[in-house]
């Protein structure tokens, strides 16, 4: 089978906090994600491991010097080897790469009126990188790193006064980065602020005093990303007709369990608040009429003002973009549970499952795409897809990773039937085109890359790059698109 569409992007995604260390180089505050330690004990199933950590534990890895302990904090080293990498995903044949910018790198307290110069500069350097080696940049503003200064100070997203900020840091970098990057991406995963507060929006549950204030605060907090991803869209108009603005959704498809009308009411309505919720916002420029019942049932507040609604309503994104990783099921009881990072669902009997309990499924994009498509009507380009593998090199220094080239080949395949089925798709990147701390675990042993690097879940190593037999597969596939 051939792959039959020409232009398409092919590429690789990370975010800065999974790969660039340096954590406190030239001026740059911690973030989030740098002060979570790795957890040798973790449970790999568990959907709750974002949302174990307090403010308190937080507080307390300020003063804990032990870098190896904090994975993010030292990542793969990117800050100082992202030529190397970006020669690498080259040679591979990309012709994109998904990356994010550190806030904390550009405002490290979020409030400062001037900029940091060396931020500024280091992402010129990336970006002028890439266009050297012929790859377009999808740029992430925020993903999943608020500063921690901005948690300090101002108690992350619930806070309207974090909106100015945001807005603040990308009018900054749109005008710096306007010829260097076409496509842009305000926020990561925009529904995980409320599937896991405290990665989204920088809340803590201790801030508040019930389960019921930090669920409005949660809310609150997705109210304001969407309405500060309005003004971002708003100011681009003015700024540059390059740049191009999309979302980024945590696309968690999800089946009835089976056909009992109960269960598909319940999977429905799942699909509602777990997804189309965002999209339907983002798209259509309002709150669906199914999510005010949604907020009404739910006894859900939050403050929203007509001016603000009229910037949603306005300033709508141009093309769709999601993580597709696993698909579950949904019954009204749930019986038996699949593994997952964000969200609990039901084991499929049709499906083979990771290590960490990801139940892989290539025709659920198709399924996915076709679906999106026929409801939006805009391009769609998967962000985020890959499978996560405990790995060590061999003795020719690589790893047979027969599962990756499957797992990627297959997901191509069902990509090229959505195409033929008429679905506008113009891009893919892989998470991951090299190995990077894991997000929800903190490991480095959990591998997605195309690349090994060689470092283990405590940095021991040399941290060389290191080709796996999936990297001259893709290789291959980009000159033959055979598949």
């Amino acid at each position: 089978m051939k792959f039959e569409k020409k232009d398409f992007l092919w590429g690789g995604a990370t975010s800065a906090s999974q790969v660039e260390g340096a954590f406190d180089a030239e001026g740059k505050s911690l973030t989030i994600a740098e002060m979570r330690p790795f957890n040798p004990n973790l449970d790999r199933k568990s959907v709750d491991e974002l949302n174990k950590y307090t403010r308190s534990d937080y507080e307390k890895s300020i003063d804990n010097k032990d870098n190896l302990h904090y994975p993010k904090r030292i990542g793969i080293d990117f800050y100082h080897r992202y030529k190397e990498d970006i020669a690498l995903f080259k040679e591979a044949g990309m012709n994109i790469y998904r990356m994010s910018i550190a806030w904390s790198r550009i405002f490290p307290n979020g409030d400062e009126a001037q900029p940091n110069t060396a931020g500024i500069k280091f992402y010129k350097d990336v970006f002028e990188e890439c266009k050297k080696n012929g790859m377009e940049v999808m740029l992430t503003i925020q993903h999943y790193d608020v500063p921690y200064p901005i948690t300090k100070k101002y108690g992350g997203w619930a806070n309207k006064k974090v909106i100015d900020l945001y807005i603040k840091f990308a009018t900054v970098i749109m005008r710096e980065y306007k010829d260097l990057v076409k496509y842009w991406l305000p926020f990561n995963e925009i529904n995980v602020a409320t599937l896991a507060p405290t990665t989204g929006l920088g809340i803590f549950r201790e801030d508040f005093d019930t389960n019921e204030d930090y669920k409005n605060a949660s809310w609150q907090g997705l109210h304001n990303q969407f309405y500060a991803q309005a003004k971002v869209i708003e100011l681009a108009k003015s700024i540059s007709s390059n740049i191009k603005i999309g979302c980024m959704v945590a696309n968690m498809t999800t089946y009835s369990s089976d056909c009992n009308p109960v269960n598909i009411w319940e999977n429905l309505a799942t699909q509602q608040m777990q997804r189309y919720f965002y999209y339907d916002v983002m798209v259509k420029g309002d709150y669906p009429s199914y999510s005010k019942r949604y907020f009404k049932e739910n006894n859900i507040k939050f403050e929203t003002t007509p001016e603000e609604m009229e910037v949603i309503k306005n300033n709508n994104i141009q093309y769709i973009t999601f993580s597709y990783y696993m698909t579950s099921t949904i019954s009204k009881e749930l019986k038996d549970a699949a593994g997952g990072n964000l969200m609990m669902g039901g084991k499929n009997p049709f499906l083979k499952a990771t290590e960490w309990g990801w139940q892989i499924d290539p025709i659920g994009l198709r399924i996915t795409l076709n679906e999106l498509w026929d409801r939006y009507q805009l391009p769609l380009f998967i962000s985020e897809n890959g499978i996560g593998v405990i790995e060590t090199l061999n003795e020719n220094n690589t790893v047979d990773d027969d599962y990756r080239i499957e797992y990627l080949s297959k997901h191509f395949e069902q990509i090229n039937e959505a195409i033929k089925d008429g679905v506008d798709v113009f891009g893919y990147t892989m998470w991951t085109p090299i190995d990077v701390v894991s997000l929800s675990t903190n490991e480095m042993s959990k591998r997605y890359g195309l690349i090994f690097v060689d470092y283990d879940d405590y940095h021991k190593g040399t941290g060389n790059r290191f080709k796996k037999k999936s990297f001259e597969w893709f290789k291959n596939f980009i000159k033959t698109k055979e598949l």
